[in-house]
Parts: C-alpha cells; structure tokens; sequence
C-alpha cells in the first residue's frame, strides 16, 4: 500500500507500483469506441501510461494535454491515458481540445488495471479512483520508469518522464 495525499491529507492506495525490470501486468481496458484494448494488442511499442483520477480536473486534463504534445514526437511509442472517466468522456474531452496524439482508455468497468497495477484509491474522497501515475514499459513488455506523485493536485515530473524515455 502506498500513501499519496489529496490538499495535504494522506490516503492509501490498492498496493505498490510495478518494480522496474517486472513484466508489465496484462490489462483490457475500454477505448473511447467503447471496444476492448488488452496490453497485448499493444506489444512492440513502448508504452507510456499517463494514468490519473479524472479528466474533471485541471491537473488531470493538463497533464493529458502534455503527454499528447510529448506523444507527437515519440517514435515506436504509444501514450495511453488511462482514468475510470467514462470512455464518451473521455472522446467528448480529446475532441473539444483537438488531443490526436493519445490513446484513451477507460477502467469504469471493474477497476481491475487499478488494483492489479496498486494504484487504486482505497479511502477518502476520491475512493475508487486511479492516484496520478507515470509507468513506462519498454518494447518488450518490461517496466522501465514509475512515478507515483505524491500529492494527487500536483502534475507529474515531466522532466523526468522524459529524461526516462531518452
């Protein structure tokens, strides 16, 4: 269990981050058509997984605005940004922005990704929801790079992020 805080005040989440060099944890997710994308449809590109609470907040919407700008000059790279938002959210927010860079994918059916990946809110206001986490898994399937950010209203570490992806 890992303890993030929201305005300062602490709160638990499902478990722990992968441990780098671990193979990437198989997930299906549902895309903004609402068909099923699973991790293996995914194998021999890196990924990078911007995974956040919702696209309801400013640093959430921020955060997916960065990574699709990042996305547009990354090669053999695919950026997902992966919330409990519903997929049509999710499609209506990536159209008014013009965001073409990122995939979008929704975990509102079980919450699986989030507890099999320990990132899942576990108490307070935002139970249920996904803590704001960067994972990057590398072409075959290991993982590379996490950041869990500690306070849920701050962005991630950018600079690192992209330090990681070299």
């Amino acid at each position: 269990m890992a303890i993030i805080t929201l305005a300062g005040n602490p709160i638990n989440t499902s478990g722990e981050l992968p441990t780098i060099g671990s193979a990437a944890v198989d997930f299906e997710l549902v895309a903004k058509n609402l068909s099923r994308v699973s991790f293996a449809d995914l194998k021999g590109a890196r990924l990078v997984l911007n995974i956040f609470p919702s696209l309801d907040t400013g640093t959430c919407a921020a955060s997916v605005r960065y990574f699709n700008e990042l996305a547009g000059k990354l090669e053999n790279t695919k950026v997902l940004c992966i919330s409990r938002d519903l997929p049509f959210a999710q499609a209506r927010f990536c159209g008014a922005e013009g965001l073409e860079n990122v995939v979008t994918l929704s975990d509102f059916e079980t919450g699986q990704f989030g507890r099999d990946y320990g990132l899942q809110v576990i108490e307070g206001p935002m139970k249920g929801l996904l803590s704001r986490v960067v994972i990057i898994v590398d072409a075959d399937g290991k993982v590379s790079y996490t950041q869990q950010v500690a306070e849920v209203s701050q962005e991630p570490d950018y600079d690192a992020v992209v330090e990681a992806l070299g």
